[in-house]
């Protein structure tokens, strides 16, 4: 049985011809399967016309008959949520500007591998990789480099 789309609002014709001709690259290819659609092209033809696969142009279509132009708007992801929140950052920079031997511990300068061990230890976070310790006190400002060696930058 043939899919296609349902009869268009001259507002959604109208919505979907922008998109069509618009900049955004995913709303256009959508808007297009839609339109094609609606000219009465089968989804074997429009995934020919516009080289997509037929479970892709079905999804649409099917989004596009129950919830009209708003179920052409995916949200994008974003990337992957944060790791951590900013009150877990926050305290991972203050235990770096605090000299060891004040915590007690048995030596005098951070690593970055020390850091990360110790923020596990004291329960700011469950896990951490050195790596991220350094993302995070470069995003704080913190010259990471400069902390081995130095500790002018803890009291200013």
């Amino acid at each position: 049985m043939a899919l296609y789309v349902r009869a268009l609002t001259p507002e959604e014709e109208t919505i979907l011809r922008e998109w069509a001709a618009g900049d955004d690259p995913d709303l256009r290819h959508r808007a297009q399967i839609i339109l094609l659609s609606h000219e009465g092209y089968r989804v074997p033809e429009i995934g020919r016309v516009l080289h997509a696969h037929p479970t892709n142009l079905r999804k649409w279509i099917h989004r596009f008959n129950k919830q009209g132009v708003e179920g052409l708007i995916s949200p994008r992801s974003g990337g992957a949520p944060p790791r951590f929140t900013e009150e877990q950052k926050q305290a991972i920079v203050q235990l770096a500007m605090t000299p060891p031997r004040e915590l007690g511990l048995p030596f005098t300068r951070w690593t970055l591998h020390k850091l990360a061990e110790v923020a596990v230890q004291q329960g700011i976070v469950e896990s951490i990789s050195h790596e991220y310790v350094r993302q995070i006190l470069k995003s704080a400002g913190v010259n990471y480099r400069s902390f081995p060696a130095y500790y002018a930058w803890i009291r200013p």
